[in-house]
């Protein structure tokens, strides 16, 4: 039971609102005071409380998306996976991406005493509504200025996706080779069929990632994570 002292100082908190200019420690102060909110994220000192999400331009994306990277980490060990967890990139940036991959040892993030990320992953996933959104804006802008290396973006309503490789400071955008295949530039192995993805064909996006984890530049890089 929640004692009348407690309850007090809870009722004292604001709620969290879209718009929001807050520090990242008021951020978290006024987040972990709303246990029933699902998602909301700091970017470059304002708030974005996400709204309910639909099945078909967010739901079922997000899930193609997590089981072509599950395959991945299943076959590569030393990588680590997470799915819409917060990250401690920076003092005024706490973003809660939809999918992000991580060298676990030696790589740019790391595992804080309260069992959050802080740091850059390597490579993270958005599932975004469109170009509009502000994964494109001001999201992109953050994850570029922390070196975040590969940033994936995909906009279901423009039916678009967008693979940002870190290059000398800023993102250029990777383009598919003949046969319609995205390689990963920081994790070997990872490729993906971007026409099958789009096109929601789970059972060839998953064969072209096998193709991948097939090659001797995947195998090098296992060994190379597990010296």
């Amino acid at each position: 039971m929640i004692s009348a002292d407690k309850n007090s100082s809870l009722l004292t908190i604001p709620p969290l609102e879209n718009g929001d200019k807050l520090t990242r420690h008021e951020f978290e102060r006024r987040y972990h005071a709303m246990p029933n909110l699902k998602k909301a994220e700091l970017i470059e000192g304002v708030v974005y409380v996400a709204s309910p999400l639909r099945i078909k331009s967010h739901g079922e994306p997000h899930a193609y998306i997590m089981a072509w990277l599950g395959v991945y980490k299943a076959a590569t060990s030393g990588v680590g996976l997470a799915d819409n967890t917060t990250v401690l990139i920076d003092a005024d940036n706490e973003p809660q991406p939809d999918a992000l991959l991580r060298i676990e040892t030696d790589g740019q993030s790391r595992i804080n005493d309260d069992d959050y990320l802080e740091g850059a992953p390597e490579l993270i996933v958005e599932i975004a509504a469109s170009s509009a959104s502000y994964d494109l804006h001001e999201k992109l802008k953050v994850y570029r200025r922390n070196q975040v290396q590969e940033y994936l973006v995909w906009r279901v309503y423009d039916q678009q996706f967008d693979w940002f490789r870190l290059d000398r400071g800023e993102y250029i955008l990777l383009e598919p080779n003949s046969d319609d295949i995205i390689c990963s530039q920081i994790f070997p192995g990872l490729w993906l069929a971007k026409s099958a993805l789009l096109a929601g064909d789970l059972a060839k996006v998953l064969t072209v990632l096998q193709n991948g984890l097939s090659t001797p530049e995947h195998q090098n890089f296992v060994q190379k994570l597990a010296r």
